[in-house]
């Protein structure tokens, strides 16, 4: 084969995987079926599965590396202010829940 054929030779195309197009009302379906069939506790026990993998694998401080660097990535694109802006919004719920639980409590 000579280069040229080579250059003009087709790529190959990306296969199409089985299944809805993820985001649609189809592939919306498919997953409320498949918490039907499994159930939500199926989920939870294979998410502690790979989490436990994880560890094995990579040790505990791999989740606070991987968090400080997606806390990193996030205030280079949001900024300082939102995690001021969160940290007001959970502050005033905090402060509304502990009023709920003083007027439960003088009852």
């Amino acid at each position: 084969m000579t280069s040229d054929q080579s250059r003009n030779s087709p790529q190959p195309t990306a296969r199409k995987r089985p299944g809805p197009t993820p985001g649609t009302d189809a592939a919306k379906r498919g997953g409320e079926a498949a918490r039907r069939k499994y159930g939500s506790e199926f989920y939870s026990r294979i998410g502690t599965l790979g989490g436990r993998a994880t560890v094995a694998k990579h040790g505990g401080e791999h989740f606070t590396a991987i968090g400080r660097m997606g806390g990193e990535k996030t205030k280079q694109r949001l900024g300082y202010e939102h995690y001021a802006r969160i940290g007001h919004l959970g502050g005033t719920r905090a402060n509304k829940t502990t009023d709920a639980g003083r007027k439960g409590s003088e009852a």
